[in-house]
Parts: structure tokens; sequence; C-alpha cells
């Protein structure tokens, strides 16, 4: 049985190799002072992203288990590429070029030559980037729940009624489309527009990759005689679910640096960690012998969604929503575990 240490191999060589570069970067930069001023704000950065991304990890399980080995090896190779370089280095110089309406040259330039300006404005796009991935994350966590063949629940009470209401085609979209209206008539009104445009096409990103999964993974079984050899759409499906999870990550980042080589590199070494979770969680069968781990996840990633729509009125600092997340989480592994020994006891009479 692989040990739980070597899961973690290449995120500790990750995160051996990202803390150097960012002292040998803050050394060179500004000195001694700057070397530990930037490898701090890369361990704080490294781990608000695991807090923030846990639940994250747990989701990604949820939907790697069904795919075969290569696939999973490829979300933990490819993905992560696409997950630090894509998400974490090219998404904030990409918002910055479309808000900025500057080329992409102009958009490093100003990364490096005036970071203030360049945080300024990853500030001001946040109301958009909340508006959209709170969409995802809101229809990623309904549809979890909104499913006529669940028979699992944490809470019987909430859970049950939302399993029997799936019948009700559209009950998900229906209901997030209330809320992006609710929200956007609270925004300031000259900014409603930054919000409903952007949480549309969250739900339409949604839509669109749920029924592109579909179809691919389909295909791919078909080919395969197999539905374990399916990975294409849910590799796509897991990198949308990975952005979204970001989005808060990366402009909360600004907060701590506006460097941006500084947030690659710490998002970076947490999102590697994420990824290692991920494939534990799966190789292990950790969900199966957590009957309600799953549920905490999805519960957490409703509240990070409501929160997001939430921070397009009002501050809310991004360790309320690692701790939200890790509580949720916490409680539900709680009653796993309280289950499993009920269980053992009634077995025992």
């Amino acid at each position: 049985m692989t040990s739980t240490l070597s899961y973690f191999k290449w995120a500790f060589i990750v995160t051996a190799v990202g803390l150097l570069a960012s002292a040998a970067y803050g050394y060179f930069s500004f000195g001694a002072g700057g070397a530990l001023t930037f490898l701090f704000i890369t361990a704080v950065l490294a781990v608000l992203e695991i807090s923030l991304s846990f639940d994250n990890a747990v989701v990604n399980a949820n939907k790697l288990k069904a795919m075969s080995h290569v696939w999973q090896r490829r979300f933990l190779t490819w993905g992560i590429l696409i997950a630090v370089f894509g998400m974490r280095l090219v998404f904030p110089l990409v918002i910055v070029a479309l808000a900025a309406k500057i080329g992409p040259i102009a958009a490093i330039h100003l990364a490096f030559a005036e970071p203030r300006a360049y945080a300024e404005i990853m500030h001001h796009a946040h109301l958009p980037i909340a508006a959209f991935g709170g969409t995802f994350l809101l229809m990623v966590g309904l549809t979890y729940f909104f499913d006529h063949d669940k028979d699992v629940h944490w809470l019987p009470w909430l859970e049950e009624p939302m399993a029997r209401s799936a019948s009700i085609k559209g009950i998900e979209i229906g209901i997030a489309l209330v809320l992006i209206l609710v929200f956007s008539g609270l925004v300031a009104e000259e900014r409603a527009q930054d919000f409903l445009y952007p949480a549309l096409y969250g739900l339409i990103t949604f839509l669109a990759v749920e029924i592109l999964s579909g179809f691919l993974d389909a295909s791919q079984a078909k080919a395969a005689k197999t539905a374990a050899q399916g990975g294409l759409g849910a590799f796509i499906y897991l990198e949308v679910l990975d952005a979204s999870f970001s989005f808060d990550g990366v402009v909360g980042a600004f907060a701590l640096t506006k460097n941006l080589l500084v947030i690659a590199i710490g998002l970076g070494i947490g999102a590697m960690y994420v990824r290692s979770l991920t494939i534990l969680l799966v190789d292990r069968k950790t969900l199966s012998h957590f009957r309600f781990l799953e549920h905490g996840a999805f519960y957490a990633i409703l509240v990070l969604a409501v929160i997001m729509f939430a921070q397009t009125l009002v501050h809310i600092p991004e360790a309320v929503t690692g701790l939200v997340g890790a509580g949720l989480i916490g409680l539900s592994l709680w009653s796993s575990l309280r289950w499993r020994k009920l269980e053992r006891i009634k077995q025992a009479l």
C-alpha cells in the first residue's frame, strides 16, 4: 500500500523549489530582508490556498473516482500546469488586459513595472469575477443535492425534499437565476450589468461543460467499451471547477502582495497539495469510508458561492471563507465517524 507521504512527494518538491525561488527572487531584488519577506508571504499564500480549496479536493475526488488511472495522473500533471500557470499566472494578466483594454505585453509590463495599478485593476474586476465563479459553484452544489438518485443524506430534513424536487426539470437553474436577479438588484445600479452578465456566463459555462463532458466521456466509453475509460470531459469539468475555486484566492492574494510571481508561486504550491490530496482520497477510497464527507464539501461549495455573491456587496475576509468550509467538512467528518460507530454497535447487537 502506498504510504500517505508518498502521495505528497511532488508537492514537497514543488514546495522546496517554490520557496527557494521566492527567497532568491526576494534576495536579488531587495536583499536579505526581501528574501525573508517573500518567503513568508509565499508560505502564507500556500496555506491560504490549501485552506480555501480543501473542499475542492473532496469534490475533485468525487469526480475522479469514475475516471481511469491514466486520466487521474493526467489531472495531477497536465492539470497542475493549467492550474498554476493558467489560473494563477495567466488568468490575472488576461483579466487586467481586458479590464484595462490593453495588450498582453502591456499587461505583463504593468504587472512588474506598476504592481499597485495592476492590483487596483484586479480588485476592480472582482465583482464580475465573483459573479461568474459564484454562479458556477452554485450550480455545482445545487446539482449535487437536487439529484433524485441521491439516497444518502447527511441532513435528511433538508436533503430529502431537495432530492425529491429534482423531478422538477431545471429547478437548479431556476434557483440560480433567482439569486442572480436578487444580487444584481442589490449591487450599485451602475455596476448591475457587471454582475448580471458574468453571472449568466457562469451559468452558461456550467451547462456547456456538463453537456461537453457528458458527450466526450460517453464517446470515450463507447470506444473503449467501458465507462471507466471516460476522462477528457471530466478533466475539463475539473479544470473549470478549479478555476472557479481559485478566483477568490487569486484576487484576495493581492491583499498580501502586489507581486505577481510571488502570488503564482504561493498559490501554485497550495494547488499542488490540493491535487495530491485529491489523488489520495481517490486511491484510499476515503469518500466511501466517511459517509458524509462529500456532503460537507458540497455544502461548503454552496456557502462559498453565496459568499462570493455577498462579496460584491461587502468585504468578507478570505479567512472567514476558509474557516466556514473547514468547519463544514469537519462536522461532516465527525458525523461520518459517529455514524460508523453507531453502525458497529447495531451490528454487534
